[in-house]
Parts: structure tokens; sequence; C-alpha cells
């Protein structure tokens, strides 16, 4: 049976003609760059997260960078970001001279531990960064009142929970990227929303802020050949924006998809104490980025090599803390310095999920994933 983490190729072909079609439009009017196919996923996205402003650019990272240059972050800086993620998140902190402070996650979300932010901030704090990882959101609404007291900004990094919603206690709910003064998300084709390479944007509530991220992204300029500020070169093009109008409409059903396979995977493993499930914040949805487990009592590793051996792949998000990359490594800041996202780097593993998953193929995996628990036993 083949087993993929994420199967795009299914997913193509149920909208293969719409896509083929919107590829074609945009092949035959030639509108290459910031086409109306652009200008049209830019709106229908805003549309759907309920926010001011969509800007398109080439990826993701761009889009967290794009952000702190329209916020006016300035080299040395300091941005609270957590320490477990992927290292983009930091990347686009330090490529523009900024200084990512790390701080740990919870144990049981993996989400940034909101009780440890504010030891963290000093007089050089001007942003907090976080992260929605594997499919929910961060507890937004304390980070929002610890930026509010310390006037912080706040970019949601929402490239793994793009539809994924939050839930504030006076009851009001707003979409993942909605909340922060910048939300941030990637269009890498195994998101949720993917496209068919690179592609990111900015999700902004501010007409102001809106505009200066438009012109960064467009070399600093609003009047073609006037450059009025610092950009960059960071473009959504034409066909990618083509592939996700088609795909967009259909974000609610993909992740509906994914939310009953984790269903399944939560029922088959829920008195499994080698396998301990993904627990699910009371203020977010989950739409499931990735189903990730934490392995007890048994070796991690030696898991998922019996999977692989039974052609299950599985991934490891994220091996090597950013404390631990040479990149970001710091004087003092070694082993033990964060506990939970060390132990979680030793435990983690994410387990197929995607739109395609048959029930047939979730069985298999389940069943091959019981009978390596009771060998490794």
């Amino acid at each position: 049976m083949k087993i993929q983490m994420v199967d795009l190729v299914g997913q193509y072909q149920k909208i293969q003609n719409d896509v083929n079609a919107s590829i074609q439009e945009v092949i035959n009017s030639a509108t290459f760059i910031n086409g109306p196919a652009v200008s049209s996923f830019e709106k229908n996205l805003a549309d759907f997260i309920n926010c001011v402003e969509v800007i398109g650019c080439a990826n993701g990272t761009d889009a967290l960078q794009i952000a702190m240059m329209t916020l006016g972050l300035k080299p040395g800086d300091e941005v609270i970001v957590p320490v477990h993620t992927y290292v983009a998140t930091a990347e686009a902190i330090a490529v523009l001279g900024l200084e990512p402070v790390f701080v740990d996650v919870q144990t049981e979300f993996f989400t940034i531990d909101v009780s440890q932010i504010e030891n963290k901030i000093t007089a050089k704090t001007k942003a907090i960064v976080p992260v929605h990882l594997y499919g929910q959101c961060a507890d937004m609404e304390t980070i929002m009142k610890i930026a509010n007291k310390y006037n912080l900004f706040v970019i949601e990094d929402t490239a793994q929970a793009l539809g994924a919603e939050f839930s504030f206690s006076n009851g009001k709910r707003s979409m993942a990227g909605t909340i922060g003064h910048i939300g941030c998300t990637s269009f890498f084709p195994s998101k949720n929303l993917g496209c068919f390479g690179d592609g990111g944007a900015l999700m902004v509530d501010d007409r102001e802020l809106a505009d200066r991220a438009r012109m960064i992204a467009s070399h600093g300029q609003k009047i073609k050949y006037h450059h009025d500020i610092v950009g960059c070169n960071s473009r959504l093009d034409s066909i990618q924006a083509a592939i996700l109008n088609v795909k967009l409409p259909f974000l609610s059903k993909y992740n509906e998809a994914r939310q009953i396979v984790a269903q399944r995977y939560d029922e088959a493993f829920k008195d499994i104490s080698e396998v301990v499930i993904p627990q699910k914040a009371p203020y977010s949805t989950h739409v499931y980025h990735q189903y990730t487990i934490k392995v007890a009592g048994i070796c991690r590793n030696k898991l998922k090599q019996k999977l692989q051996d039974k052609g299950i792949p599985s991934m490891i998000y994220y091996p090597v803390p950013l404390h631990f990359q040479k990149a970001y490594a710091k004087p003092g800041i070694g082993k033990g310095s964060f506990q939970v996202s060390e132990h979680l780097s030793e435990v983690v593993l994410s387990l197929p999920i995607h739109t395609e998953m048959t029930l047939e193929q979730q069985q298999y995996i389940v069943s091959e994933v019981k009978k390596a628990i009771k060998e490794l036993l």
C-alpha cells in the first residue's frame, strides 16, 4: 500500500480541469507578474479570513521579513519567538540584523509558553512572533494583552494554521493571522492551502500598514521608478495565484478532511500509553497541518524506522531546537535552557495526514504503529 505524508497528486486530480484552465488563462493573457489573478486571490483570501487586505509575496519567509520591515524594526531590536519551530521564523528576524529571543513552548499544545514571555522582555524588545504550530493557534488573547502592556508589535506566523479560528474569552472569534498587527502565511505545496511552487502572503487589518507592506514587497515603490523606502523584490506570481484561487474555496473542506483523519487517529491511540495524542487548545480550532504525537516509553527513532520499513513515512518536526542550531547558538544558552522544546525534539513524531487519505490507508498505518510498539516494548 502506497502511503504518503501528503497526497498532492490525488488532490490535484480532483480539481485538475479548473486548475489547468486557470493556468492557461494566465498564459493566454501573458500577465505573469502582478496580473488580475493575483489581485483576485488577494481579495478572495481577505474575504475568507475577514481582514482588510492581503498582500501576496514570494514565500512565507519573505512574508515575515516584509512584516518586520513594515513595522519599522531596526538592527539590534529584540523579537521574541518560540524555540520549537521551523528555522524560517528566526531566520527572517536575524537576516534583518534583529535579535531573536527564544521562549520555550507548552508541552500540551506545542505553541509558545505565554507564561514565559514577560520575563524575556527588555528595553530592546519590539515584537513577538507567535507560531501557530501544527495547525492550531497560540494563546493570542494573552499575547495581545502582553503586547499592549509593553507596546509591542505582534506578527503571527500562520503558515501551518490557515483556516484555524481563535476564540476569545468574550465570545469573539477571529481567524488565525488576523489578530496581531500583521499575519504571515506560506503557500508551500504541502500547506493546507498550497500552490504548485513557492508563495506567501501578509494579512493586514490596517490600511496604512498594508500600503507600506505592498510598497516594501515591490522595491519600496508605489509609483513605478519612484522608490520612497527601502524594499525588496517579493511577488506572488500570477500562475500560483491562479492555482490558489481554484483551491481556496476548498480550504474549509480540506481542513475538515484533515480533522476527520485526526479524529480517527485520536480514537485509535487513545488507550495506548506509548502514544500521546496531540492536545487541542480550548481557545482554538485545529486544522492539523501535522498530526504530531509524542512517543513515550519506547525509542521514537526506532518506531520511525519500523514504520519506514513497512512503507509508512513519518516526520520529526523539529529534531534540533533553534538554540542548538549553529547559526543561532548563544553563549550561556545550552542544554537545559529550554527543557520542553529539548524533550519534544526527542519524542515528537508526525504521522501521515492529508485530504485524500482513505480509511484503508489509515487503518494500515494504525495497525503497523501498534505492531511496532509491541515489538519495541
